[in-house]
């Protein structure tokens, strides 16, 4: 005998088991009422109604999105996205998915019901050969951070929006770069931002955990790979800038940062692509010796913006995602 059934996997994994439960038939969602840690996977109904307030007008027509990543939670990308679906109209829900091999996830995950995704630590990299298509900026810079599902056929399309989306901004009235002619120092493997810097006249130097990975990054920029452990004694000069393009100072871990405070200050500007949270040891840190610094907030809203735009095929409530971003985060 058959009966009616609605299945919930649990864990960190299981999530999108609810939340997107509605787009295959079940007519309700579980949640806790008090602390997701309780019982993982299943979230407050509260932070439910929060990210997804109007996932009951999820429906089988409904497009999935969602971030590839892992670690996945603290990924605000759905704080962002699904309220600017709800703006503009467009009827997709955006979800995380924590994912260890990115191709099995592929393989898996074929349909034309998931038609987006936004990709994180650490498969931006392999991310490229899971692809049909690669556009030649992601081609150039070796990764990929969004991928688009083509209607017309199917193909995964990988596009780069990390690139364009790392500026350090200046006041002065010059088409010169801040940046140009410093020494750029990375903390992490961070492709488009290695080479926004090395295009904008920087000189960089790369310290990852990963050596291999550093020295091959470093060949692609022409750039200098040191060992990871040499980085808070690296002081060949003042004034160098520093970029955190690692995990490192990343929730839950706020009390850690890559760089000691007494070797900050070789450093006149200090850049964390972190965003969660806002302001992160390193910042606090860096500020406190009289650097100047720059979150990671503003290169995620840039690259989150480009990413809107391809999902949808069309603009970006801009003015929107910044607002919502700026007061949530």
């Amino acid at each position: 005998m058959q009966v009616p059934l609605i299945a919930r996997a649990k864990g960190e994994r299981g999530l999108i088991s609810q939340l997107l439960g509605p787009k295959y038939g079940a007519f309700m969602i579980m949640g806790s009422l008090g602390d997701s840690k309780i019982e993982p996977g299943l979230p407050p109904l509260s932070s439910i109604r929060q990210v997804y307030n109007k996932l009951e007008n999820v429906n089988s027509d409904t497009k999935i999105f969602g971030v590839v990543s892992n670690p996945v939670g603290h990924s605000k990308g759905p704080l962002l996205h699904n309220p600017a679906f709800r703006q503009t109209g467009y009827n997709g829900i955006y979800v995380p998915l924590l994912v260890d091999d990115i191709k099995d996830f592929f393989r898996v995950y074929s349909c034309s019901d998931f038609a987006g995704f936004s990709v994180g630590i650490p498969h931006k990299e392999t991310a490229l050969s899971c692809c049909d298509e690669v556009h030649p900026l992601a081609q150039y810079i070796g990764a990929v951070n969004t991928i688009v599902r083509r209607p017309a056929d199917g193909k995964l399309v990988g596009y780069n929006t990390d690139y364009k989306s790392f500026d350090i901004e200046t006041k002065q009235e010059s088409h010169v770069s801040p940046i140009a002619g410093k020494l750029f120092v990375l903390v992490g493997a961070g492709r488009a931002i290695a080479f926004g810097a090395r295009s904008r006249g920087a000189r960089v130097v790369i310290f990852n955990r990963n050596f291999e990975r550093a020295k091959t990054l470093a060949t692609a920029v022409s750039g200098e790979a040191l060992p990871y452990e040499s980085l808070n004694g690296f002081r060949p000069e003042t004034g160098m800038i520093l970029t955190n393009a690692s995990v490192v100072g990343m929730e839950p871990n706020v009390d850690q940062t890559p760089v000691s405070k007494a070797a900050l200050k070789s450093y006149e500007l200090v850049f964390d692509a972190v965003y969660t949270p806002r302001n992160t040891r390193l910042l606090q840190e860096a500020a406190e010796i009289g650097a100047v610094v720059g979150s990671g907030v503003e290169m995620f809203i840039r690259q989150a913006i480009g990413q809107f735009k391809l999902f949808t095929g069309g603009l970006a409530p801009e003015d929107f995602m910044r607002k919502i971003v700026l007061e949530q985060f």
